[in-house]
């Protein structure tokens, strides 16, 4: 049925929404297509539901053409799976959680949380395979859903694109071998890369981190794109990785058998980087080159969040010329020191200093082994020395002396100190080689929009799903998880097609293929659209008609480019001389169209656009 202006649940607005941010959140309040309910959580209206309606759709084909299976789960879950899992608490505070009538009340009106809003939902779909398959006959399947999901975001921003409710579809395969698991994850990954061709995103497979998902392969499509949150890389040579799954170029170990005994100076007022290196440029100046801050061994002390909120000291010693990435570091460092579940990471701050009086700062270095009387093995006893891999065997250093105003010169690493861990945690630079050998790595922002995974056996492991192979012995199923955030990618959208106007939506997702205006007084500028509205319905052509009678074309016209709709279709002053003007929305560009012909025009330009 035709879509009318004048009966829509719609109304649009001329100024941005004070706390939109991002193109995508002013464009789709300003349109009607969204409504704030509360931060990071939004109704959706009659036209945003017709685009994500579509969007849905183009995602349920790319599915189907892969053998997957739609079900529905609930979003309403019990914890007992999550908590076999271990997610229950490695989700820490990032998930909702809540008791029914049933539990344990803590005190008055609280109660001890057995339910929580899922996240995801790897758990379920694992039992709901292992209460109705057991043998590798059943195996293997794809099954998926799309459907609500809920993240307790700290900071919810940017409209869609960082809420904490969002739709999304996320799937599953499960499968016998290794094989069919590596056939199946291929068939979701071609499958995404043909949804981003049918929405005309050019969103691009990077290498990523598992995360708490686990499992042995993971990439995340991304939409390369300036207000992007992630960070990926890109070499010549065709590398790409998310910035947290880059591995570091460390340097060759070094031969030290000729090295001089490393050497304590005295150095007032050098607790930065850039003052120390001035000093030993002036006081202790070298003959073949200047000093750098490469030169020198920065050592950051961060505090290391667990789930539970305890907090954890660490030093991260770097070159002097690098920074560490607290995201990066949190994708390793909880495992490195042990500690289950997601942490974050933060820069030490005064309280933890004061937990260990040791770490004497702006003079920090690792725990020595030298013959200098005042300086005793080990300074730092008891917190984690983790160093970045360009720190190898052999390299040679000006760092802390764990005594103010004191440098040690000449340290060479795996002689004069050691290290507990490895661990990658400096920013990624522009012109850093690519781990592979293709050459520099050059970084851009990203909108993440999918991220698939090759999860092994872990959750089939835990939650028992093992059927019976072609030997009659229980094996246990090899899973794949593949999520695609549907807002996400429909906020993108606008963030990749829109002007200062309004939305630019592709055909593929639009409201309507024809956004048809009548303008003018005259009873038969309506009458003359009302006809043509009818005749492009019966043409097989949707249709949203600005039927208003009162309403300026100003107004009028204002509405159409932000609403969006491809194509344009002015039904005024022109159809006295019997023409109707169409005009893209993309381009701007209008022509007179007889009115005899608009019609098959109109449904011609329609296919070429989809």
């Amino acid at each position: 049925m035709t879509t009318r202006l004048s009966h829509l649940f719609l109304r649009t607005l001329r100024d941005n929404p004070v706390d939109a941010e991002v193109a995508s959140h002013r464009l789709l309040v300003r349109g009607g297509y969204i409504r704030r309910a509360a931060p990071g959580i939004y109704s959706w209206l009659p036209l945003g539901l017709s685009v994500l309606r579509r969007l849905e759709q183009i995602v349920r084909e790319e599915m189907y053409a892969i053998g997957a299976q739609e079900v529905h789960f609930p979003a309403l879950l019990p914890k007992e799976p999550y908590e076999i899992s271990g997610r229950w608490k490695t989700y820490g505070d990032g998930i909702f959680v809540l008791g029914d009538r049933k539990s344990e009340e803590i005190e008055p009106r609280v109660r001890k949380p057995n339910y929580l809003l899922a996240p995801t939902h790897e758990e379920v779909f694992t039992l709901l395979v292992k209460d109705l398959y057991s043998s590798y006959k059943d195996l293997p399947v794809n099954l998926y859903q799309i459907q609500t999901k809920y993240r307790d975001e700290a900071r919810p921003r940017a409209g869609l694109l960082r809420g904490r409710e969002f739709v999304m579809k996320d799937s599953y395969s499960f499968c016998v071998t290794d094989e069919d698991q590596r056939a199946a994850y291929d068939a979701h990954r071609a499958a995404y890369v043909r949804i981003f061709e049918r929405l005309g995103l050019p969103a691009v497979p990077v290498s990523a981190d598992n995360g708490n998902m686990g499992g042995s392969a993971s990439e995340e499509f991304l939409f390369p794109c300036d207000i992007g949150e992630d960070t990926f890389v890109e070499s010549p040579g065709g590398y790409r990785a998310n910035v947290e799954a880059v591995t570091s170029v460390p340097p060759e170990p070094q031969n030290y058998d000729d090295a001089p005994a490393a050497v304590v100076h005295h150095t007032p007022g050098t607790d930065t980087i850039q003052t120390l290196v001035d000093a030993a440029n002036t006081h202790q100046p070298r003959q073949d080159r200047q000093w750098t801050a490469a030169d020198t061994l920065k050592n950051v002390v961060v505090a290391v969040i667990t789930p539970d909120g305890e907090r954890k000291v660490a030093i991260i010693a770097v070159p002097g010329d690098r920074d560490v990435d607290f995201k990066r570091a949190e994708v390793t460092i909880g495992s490195t020191l042990g500690i289950d579940g997601e942490v974050s990471v933060e820069a030490a701050e005064s309280g933890d200093f004061a937990q260990h009086p040791d770490l004497v700062r702006g003079y920090i270095g690792p725990g020595l082994s030298l013959d200098a009387p005042h300086l005793g093995k080990d300074s730092a006893t008891g917190i984690p020395y983790l160093a970045d891999p360009r720190i190898v065997e052999g390299t040679r250093w000006i760092t802390g002396a764990n005594e103010a105003d004191q440098h040690v010169f000449g340290l060479v690493a795996g002689r004069d100190f050691t290290w507990d861990d490895t661990i990658e945690s400096v920013v990624v630079r522009d012109g850093d080689p690519a781990p592979d050998g293709s050459g520099p790595l050059t970084a851009r922002r990203g909108i993440e929009l999918g991220h698939i995974f090759m999860l092994g056996r872990y959750f089939s492991e835990v939650l028992g799903l093992k059927v019976l192979d072609e030997n009659g012995k229980q094996t246990t199923v090899a899973m794949g998880s593949y999520g695609f955030g549907v807002t996400r990618a429909l906020a993108a959208l606008v963030e990749a097609n829109h002007d200062d106007r309004g939305i630019i939506w592709p055909a593929a997702v639009a409201p309507a293929d024809v956004h048809l205006v009548a303008t003018g007084k005259g009873t038969e500028v309506f009458e003359a659209a009302e006809t043509l509205a009818g005749d492009l319905e019966a043409a097989g052509l949707s249709v949203i008609y600005d039927d208003r009678p009162k309403v300026s074309p100003g107004v009028k016209f204002g509405d159409a480019e932000l609403l969006g709709v491809p194509t344009i279709v002015v039904v005024g002053r022109g159809l006295a001389e019997g023409h109707i003007e169409v005009k893209d929305r993309r381009t701007g560009e209008a022509e007179n169209i007889e009115l005899a012909a608009v019609v098959p025009h109109l449904v011609e330009r329609a296919g070429s656009l989809r």
